[in-house]
């Protein structure tokens, strides 16, 4: 599901002098800063507080951090015990490879299955190999390609997020749009020479998380997407708008020391 353009952030701001007590009820001028382009006009007179309204947005994205590659083994004997012997040669090569090339015993999972197929054995095993880094696992499915035959099938490599991914990329969304509307509530208050204050309100008014995606036409055809290509399609988007009302404060004034 994709994200519908956000709408460019708008930024407001009311500053309205301290009433004075016992005049409450006067009218008091007010200043309201508007978006770049528009006309400034007069906000309504009121007293209380001083506030500036700001709202931010952010979208960050994460790629997949973990890769899991399925590599079969089988045979076909009369005997039962050829049919084990000629998987478990090829299932030990294999398994002591992985632990050349560093992997941890953990990352690897190994299933072993074995039934009669008219008047003859089959035996099949399948090891699953997790990585995550992705470059050394091109590297190991590359050089079990050219040292095993065609009994042995490496399935392309699925790639997945680890739990609570989606959960952090969206909190990490949350922060930044704040962080972005901070930004903004600061570089107002310099430029019409106030004192940005303590936030009073902030609420996350918009959250969404979306996949990445690919053309269809690639989608539809299987085995047809790089590792690249799985890559991107497998990363998650996160985006998160946020509404802040600030305190707004005066400049203070410098005392003159005698």
């Amino acid at each position: 599901m994709s994200l519908q353009p956000a709408p460019p952030s708008r930024v407001f701001m009311e500053l309205v002098p301290w009433a004075n007590l016992g005049r409450e009820n006067n009218s008091i001028s007010a200043l309201e800063a508007q978006p770049v382009g528009s006309r400034p006009h007069v906000a309504k007179a009121h007293s209380g507080a001083r506030e500036v309204h700001v709202s931010g947005s952010a979208e960050v994205s994460a790629s997949p951090d973990r890769a899991q590659v399925a590599v079969r083994v089988s045979s076909t004997k009369e005997a039962a015990a050829e049919a084990k012997k000629s998987v478990c040669r090829r299932l030990d090569y294999i398994t002591q490879s992985l632990q050349q090339q560093g992997l941890q015993a953990e990352n690897v999972a190994v299933t072993k299955d074995i039934r009669r197929v008219e008047n003859a054995y089959h035996m099949e095993a399948e090891v699953c190999i997790t990585f995550t880094e992705f470059g050394k696992m091109q590297n190991i499915c590359n050089f079990l390609v050219e040292k095993l035959d065609s009994s042995v099938v490496i399935n392309p490599p699925e790639f997945y997020h680890t739990p609570g991914s989606v959960e952090n990329l969206r909190r990490q969304a949350c922060l930044v749009a704040v962080e972005n509307a901070w930004r903004k509530a600061q570089e107002v208050c310099d430029l019409v020479g106030q004192t940005l204050g303590k936030p009073l309100l902030i609420k996350e008014e918009e959250t969404k998380e979306w996949e990445g995606q690919i053309d269809d036409q690639l989608s539809r055809l299987p085995g047809s997407l790089t590792v690249q290509q799985k890559i991107k399609s497998a990363t998650i988007h996160a985006a998160s708008k946020v509404f802040i009302t600030f305190e707004v404060k005066g400049k203070e004034k410098k005392k003159k020391h005698l």
